[in-house]
């Protein structure tokens, strides 16, 4: 009655499930100094990398703030593409959240 295509439709959609992309862009403390973002580019990379698969890292370097952050009119932004189960997210917002130097971030699903 339901064919030989249902089963292939609810694999495909565990797998949609498990295997996101993701964006997410974290702004650091211009107070850190070149080597210091470089250093805590490095961690949250390796964090990415422990439960995901890397795409991209991108070190758009230091910007001006379109407002001030903890007394801080500049920061340095980072991009990173990834994929990860569904999960994975919350835990890397977990992390970055009492991570010292990380200013503001957002992490988000790329489209479909």
């Amino acid at each position: 009655m339901f064919g030989t295509d249902v089963p292939d439709r609810i694999v495909q959609k565990e797998v949609n499930d498990m295997a996101n992309t993701y964006r997410l862009v974290v702004v650091l403390s211009a107070a850190l100094g070149d080597e210091g973002a470089a250093s805590l580019t490095d961690t949250i990379k390796a964090k990415v990398e422990s439960g995901a698969t890397l795409i991209s890292l991108d070190t758009l370097g230091i910007k001006e703030l379109a407002y001030e952050i903890e007394g801080q009119k500049n920061g340095y932004y980072v991009q990173v593409n990834f994929t990860a189960d569904s999960d994975f997210p919350k835990e890397l917002e977990r992390v970055l959240k009492i991570t010292d130097g990380v200013i503001r971030f957002i992490v988000v699903r790329v489209g479909e």
